[in-house]
């Protein structure tokens, strides 16, 4: 039978069994006076409902693919049909199905040598259909996996597990990898003259890191049942010059009533990454693992240092150190995340001055406009010389010390009236926030905890959706699953399925 005719008798099973559904309802509904809510709601019932009638109409259409007694596959093997059908599961987005199928080989109990039908419907590895695994996991990338399940029950009167659900996130994310490496280099008309790097840490909360119980036992002191495995997060953009001056880069903290900012560069081409330290092929830091993302990107993204480079992070010494190592540029300005100066300029008012006086604020007003204007050393000097005159002492001096020396240690990556000067980015909004968009937004609500597996799958797949690279992503790893599990399927292409059948 060829392709013509089994569409022929497909469309009129259909339109025999569906069409006077809808007449049916929309008939019952007017003469009711349903309000327009149980309308909807009854439509998209019937809508399921006559979705799994039409699938299930076009799975029949298909038979078991039985194809005769033998087969000659494309490389020359020839194959016999098993006398048993084997049945698969199918679970779509109208609804389970379970596939009687004719299948190929030497013998049961054998691997199978060809299943024409998988073959020519392109079935997904596991059971759920290509679509659902699409609005589960895209669900998923907001929501927990609690209320995916729910969500997408209440939607599609669909029950799933949530260790379904978690399962199904760690296979979409294993081909995360080849996907990220065959992006291509955003255009240069398109980019921006400055290239910042930029990478933080972020915890996230790891099952069973501490010592098990045994029998209901105690764990060694100090040991506990879930801790954080710290994650590195790495981003790599382009943004044009925004020259500012210390007064307005003030106001705009202070909120000011009468400053007007004007309109800022928006990043451009902005990839993000985040990675959990990695035991295979060898144990390697998290930091390593971004940063090695980081350098080709950068390289990608600044052939020949031809453009002006920034690298920005907060004042952790690993990372300082791994931008030497990953990303050497003579010429590229270290510059120290101003948000993470400013938390130290009010703890020290505090610290001076006490939380409630009316004077803290003037004060760390007059520090962070001198800080701005190049004059580190010289908050540093009067931060100290103010400890000695109020008579510091313990816990207060220590502190104030504290600030101090991370002020002075980070003084060459604060030449911010430099960076003003030059249009510079001085802040890490876009690192920061990545790490809560990421990390916090999803993986760290309360009582969340992952296994190491089930918190990289979840970041490689956030970073490909906060990207806007998620559709794309879904076509490429379906693309490259069936060329992996049907590299004969041209043997049931077209027509020559229904001959071979027929």
């Amino acid at each position: 039978m060829s392709i013509a005719q089994e569409l022929t008798l497909l469309k009129a099973e259909l339109l025999q069994n569906l069409v006077p559904q809808v007449v049916e309802f929309l008939t019952s509904a007017l003469h009711e006076a349903l309000p327009m809510h149980r309308v909807e709601s009854g439509l998209w019932d019937l809508a399921l409902r006559l979705g799994r009638q039409a699938l299930s109409a076009f799975l029949d259409a298909h038979g078991s693919g039985d194809l005769g007694a033998t087969l000659t596959l494309p490389d020359g093997q020839e194959v016999v049909r098993l006398e048993a059908l084997h049945s698969r599961r199918y679970v779509s987005i109208f609804g389970e199905f379970t596939l009687q199928r004719t299948v190929y080989g030497s013998r049961e109990g054998q691997a199978l040598a060809f299943v024409p039908l998988d073959n020519r419907l392109q079935l997904p590895e596991n059971v759920f259909s290509y679509v659902l695994q699409d609005w589960d996991q895209s669900l998923a990338m907001e929501q927990a996996f609690g209320q995916v399940s729910q969500t997408i029950q209440r939607m599609l009167k669909l029950r799933q597990s949530v260790d379904t659900l978690e399962g199904m996130n760690r296979q979409m994310a294993v081909d995360v990898g080849w996907f990220r490496e065959l992006q291509v280099t955003p255009p240069p008309a398109e980019e921006g003259p400055i290239v910042v790097t930029t990478a933080d840490c972020k915890g996230i909360v790891i099952r069973g890191q501490g010592s098990p119980t045994v029998c209901g036992g105690q764990r060694p002191a100090g040991q506990r049942a879930n801790q954080k495995r710290m994650a590195a997060v790495g981003a790599v953009y382009t943004v044009a010059p925004y020259v500012r001056t210390a007064a307005e880069v003030v106001a705009a903290l202070f909120q000011d009533a009468d400053y007007q900012p004007r309109p800022r560069p928006q990043p451009r081409h902005k990839h993000v990454w985040a990675s959990l330290p990695v035991t295979e092929p060898k144990p390697c830091r998290s930091i390593d693992v971004v940063f090695t993302w980081l350098q080709w990107e950068f390289a990608q993204r600044n052939p020949g240092l031809q453009r002006p480079s920034v690298r920005l992070c907060d004042g952790q010494e690993a990372l300082w150190l791994a931008c030497e190592q990953y990303l050497p540029d003579a010429n590229a300005v270290d510059i120290l995340d101003l948000l993470h100066v400013t938390p130290r300029v009010w703890e020290a008012a505090k610290l001076l001055l006490g939380a409630r006086s009316a004077d803290v604020v003037p004060f760390v007003r007059q520090r962070l406009t001198q800080i701005l204007e190049g004059k580190v050393v010289t908050v540093i000097r009067g931060l100290r010389r103010q400890a000695a005159e109020r008579g510091l002492r313990g816990a207060r001096k220590k502190s104030l010390t504290r600030i101090c020396k991370y002020l002075s240690k980070n003084r060459s990556r604060m030449r911010y009236d430099e960076y003003l000067h030059q249009g510079y980015p001085i802040a890490s909004g876009v690192i920061e926030g990545a790490c809560r968009h990421l990390i916090k937004d999803r993986m760290e609500r309360a009582g969340m905890h992952w296994t190491p597996e089930g918190a990289q799958a979840m970041l490689d797949l956030r970073s490909i959706h906060i990207g806007g690279h998620w559709e794309a992503y879904q076509s490429y790893r379906i693309e490259r699953e069936i060329q992996r599990l049907y590299p004969q399927r041209e043997l049931v292409a077209g027509e020559a399925f229904f001959a071979l059948a027929a």
